[in-house]
């Protein structure tokens, strides 16, 4: 069974940092495409940051561009976003998830494999 499971979230200071994580299992992350979306009450579920399946290309969201950045461990079978410079309009709940295509997508539709998400809550 193809599976993600995120972990590092919590609550940080404005300002401060947090990694997430996301772990693969069932399926060799080299041939996917991943990306983390994240959803706050109320609001739709938004694109932050995508790889392709080779790691060459790394598009981020304009509100997030330049403070958080996405990277990927094939071996380990690991995502991760880490998240700099955190704003409170940063809080939300973060999802990774993986596309079987070399290509990367803004479109949470695309995606056919899903984590439980990770709730980041930003507070002084």
């Amino acid at each position: 069974q193809k599976q993600l499971v995120e972990s590092g979230g919590g609550l940080v200071q404005p300002g401060g940092s947090l990694r997430l994580s996301c772990a693969a299992s069932g399926f060799s992350l080299e041939h996917y495409a991943i990306a983390w979306f994240r959803q706050a009450p109320g609001r739709e579920r938004e694109f932050v940051a995508a790889l392709t399946s080779a790691g060459s290309i790394k598009p981020y969201a304009d509100s997030v561009k330049g403070r958080f950045t996405i990277a990927r461990d094939n071996s380990k079978k690991t995502v991760s976003l880490q998240m700099g410079l955190v704003k409170p309009e940063d809080a939300a709940t973060y999802y990774c998830a993986a596309r079987q295509f070399f290509s990367y997508s803004r479109v949470a539709q695309s995606y056919s494999i899903w984590g439980q998400g990770t709730q980041v809550a930003v507070s002084s």
